[in-house]
């Protein structure tokens, strides 16, 4: 399941190292993510006056979890974690430059339990996954951005992936609101980190958007990633994505292409277990390449429609092969506000991942493995402008071949300020 979702609309994720056991690891793999194509406006857009602007942008977001197993192999506990969460934008005036520059910040914090690690190899609560899944965890994410009045930009420094995952309309949330497995709030890549430090390119023109983003190809979570900037090589993606409408409702259509050149697998992304021994034939080679193809289509309202809408949305990646983990993911499903309900959103999605074939050879003897495929569903309920709370149902069948096909529920309150 190398790089699930790093072809996607958005790309992100790696596997999870707080398991008991090798049959209770988790694997989650490297994001790439191309969540901004759906909310930009893909003709180029004049800047704001500097003077309209305001110069110091601060939000700040508390998640709180319950996840419990109702079936399966996995103890029926019930889990609390706690995700907290800064959004500082600054305007290029506070600091000496022209307001065509922005700084974005973001601060965050894991404290508490989840389900992580218990049913499958991928994380089904994407928030409580990082910084790190298990235990209190701090990470910090900084990064510039300059604006031209065509409406290119050029963002350098360390990325946080979910923060361009929440913005997609109808998939978006990172975790934090919309789908909580990693398999929609961040398909994962084994290329793409979800923490990355690089300088991600966009051209918005007026009949597509185009993304060029090179990167260290290691994840920089909890660290600056700097003194060891491309020590392991460098990754790119390039991606175009067109927006169409289909009987006058809005849609966007990706291509993504992702490559590094790093060699071996992508051991930081994954826990111990499932790292193959020296000799084992996998991950000794060098260089990735993995496609994506990712579309997202309204079927009522749009992203500017006040009453919200409802849109269906897949994605198909397939990757190289050795020493990428994953080689091919799918999933699909639909999401959107209720009609007379925009302040509610529901969800129901289908994924299903796949190993590399050369990796699961090669930890035959330690754990076996299989494809992981899984259903989610959830309803939020937007109780005011501060508070929404969200039912969550997931059904996994493990990519872990000893484990029954569980039924997880889940109980998410955000608290936005």
């Amino acid at each position: 399941m190398g790089a699930l979702a790093a072809g996607g609309l958005v790309l992100g994720g790696s596997l999870p190292d707080n398991a008991h056991a090798a049959t209770q690891d988790q694997a989650v793999a490297d994001p790439l993510s191309d969540p901004v194509v759906e909310t930009a406006t893909v003709s180029p857009q004049p800047l704001d006056p500097p003077a309209r602007a305001d110069p110091v942008s601060i939000r700040l977001v508390a998640a709180q979890f319950l996840d419990m197993p109702l079936s399966g192999d996995s103890p029926g506990d019930v889990e609390y974690g706690l995700k907290l969460d800064a959004y500082i934008d600054l305007k290029g005036s506070l600091f000496g430059l022209d307001d065509t520059f922005s700084l974005h910040i973001h601060p965050e914090m894991r404290l508490g339990e989840s389900s992580n690690g218990e049913i499958g190899l991928l994380p089904t609560n994407s928030a409580l996954f990082y910084p790190a899944s298990e235990g209190e965890q701090f990470d910090l994410s900084a990064n510039l951005t300059k604006t031209w009045r065509s409406g290119t930009s050029l963002t350098v420094g360390k990325v946080n992936v979910f923060d361009l995952a929440a913005q997609l309309p109808i998939t978006g949330g990172g975790g934090i609101e919309g789908f909580q497995n990693l398999s929609f709030a961040l398909p994962p890549s084994a290329i793409v980190p979800g923490s990355l430090v690089g300088a991600l390119l966009n051209v918005p023109t007026s009949k597509a958007l185009f993304r060029l983003w090179v990167f260290d190809p290691n994840l920089a979570s909890r660290r600056s990633g700097i003194p060891t900037l491309f020590e392991d090589g460098v990754g790119m993606l390039a991606s175009v994505t067109v927006p169409a409408k289909i009987g006058g409702k809005q849609g966007y259509y990706a291509l993504k292409l992702a490559a590094s050149t790093r060699r071996g697998i992508s051991s930081r992304a994954l826990p111990p277990v499932l790292i193959p021994a020296p000799g084992s034939g996998f991950g000794e080679s060098r260089g990735e390449f993995a496609a994506i193809l990712a579309a997202s289509q309204y079927l009522a309202g749009g992203p500017r429609d006040p009453g919200g809408g409802i849109g269906v949305f897949g994605q198909v990646y397939l990757s190289a092969g050795d020493p990428t983990f994953l080689d091919v993911s799918a999933q699909a499903g639909i999401a959107g506000n209720p009609p007379g309900r925009p302040q509610d959103r529901f969800g129901l999605g289908w994924f299903r991942y796949s190993l590399t074939d050369g990796l699961v050879d090669a930890l035959a003897a330690r754990v076996p493995l299989e494809d992981e495929e899984g259903v989610e569903a959830f309803y939020t309920l937007g109780l005011n402008e501060t508070f929404r709370l969200t039912a969550n149902l997931q059904l996994i069948d493990s990519a872990i071949a000893p484990r029954d096909t569980a039924l997880l529920a889940g109980l998410r309150l955000v608290t936005a300020f």
